[in-house]
């Protein structure tokens, strides 16, 4: 069965003839990218707009998507989410090599000459995120445990051995994915990345310094993320990539036991940031707290 198209004609309408980006996913109507954009642009007063498309999963819908920007002249890229960062990566011109390395990318670039370039700027956004939020907290003390295998799993995976971590503890309910993914991205130092089977999620946390949850359990609308944070010691960094409730039931224990942590609204806003000023012009803009209470709006940062 043919895919339905995304709906070109609103976004266009809505950009009313401005250089433009937008956010691709299914779903996307959750999406706080277009408030973090849109107080960049009214901040700086630039005369720019960025959207939201809802495309379906599957390479037509995503592939017309790319053709659109290649060949509308306002159209600067986009970002994607949720379940496309992996599935543009055949459909693009061109990858930098550390989102080829990610094997992920969520913001895409359109070059001079028309053509898409994909970027990954979640592993920029994840550390940038930890580094602001928790200041102090170092990657190199203790190690990592990390929860999922998808495009998010993969760019924080890739942005703590890059930072040094001694050794990843990496868990995922199909277990072959995370064995994948602990295959390419173990370093050839000697630290590792550790696959533990989904069932040892709670002993995995033991003299651990840091846990991530790169899952969309405990996501409004999914399914609970069920994990006793016993054995995590109280000075471990607890970290959440889902902002949709800000505070998940993750984060509610962990601060609740003493533990700091790092909602994923901050991994959000610093991601945002070489996109824009790639799409937009100018200096890679600042997070600010006026900038997280507004994209927050009602999600009460």
């Amino acid at each position: 069965m043919t895919m339905a198209l995304p709906d070109f004609a609103s976004l266009l309408s809505a950009a009313a003839g401005k250089p433009f980006a937008f956010i691709v996913g299914w779903p996307v109507s959750h999406s706080r990218s277009p408030l973090l954009h849109g107080f960049w642009l009214e901040a700086r007063g630039l005369a720019g707009h960025y959207g939201r498309l809802a495309v379906e999963p599957g390479g037509e819908a995503l592939r017309a998507t790319f053709d659109f920007i290649r060949r509308t002249p306002g159209a600067r890229g986009c970002n994607l989410t949720l379940p496309h960062k992996i599935d543009a990566l055949a459909l693009l011109d061109t990858v930098t090599p550390a989102a080829q390395r990610i094997g992920a990318v969520n913001t895409i670039v359109k070059q001079p000459d028309g053509s898409l370039e994909g970027r990954n700027t979640d592993t920029f956004g994840f550390i940038e995120a930890l580094r602001a939020g928790a200041p102090g907290w170092r990657a190199d003390t203790a190690a990592a445990v990390v929860l999922g295998a998808g495009g998010a799993a993969r760019a924080v995976i890739a942005s703590l051995v890059d930072a040094g971590a001694p050794e990843v503890r990496l868990l995922n309910r199909t277990r072959q994915s995370a064995i994948d993914l602990a295959v390419q991205f173990t370093p050839d130092d000697g630290r590792t990345v550790v696959v533990e089977d989904w069932s040892r999620r709670d002993a995995a946390l033991a003299d651990a310094g840091l846990l991530v949850n790169a899952t969309s359990l405990g996501m409004t609308g999914q399914p609970p993320l069920e994990v006793d944070l016993a054995r995590l010691p109280t000075g471990a960094l607890v970290n959440d990539v889902v902002y949709t409730p800000l505070l998940t039931d993750l984060l509610r224990r962990a601060r609740a036991r003493g533990n700091p942590t790092v909602d994923g609204l901050d991994m959000l806003l610093h991601q945002g940031r070489p996109g824009f000023a790639a799409w937009f012009g100018g200096a890679v803009p600042a997070v600010t707290p006026a900038l997280r209470t507004a994209v927050a709006g009602d999600l009460g940062a």
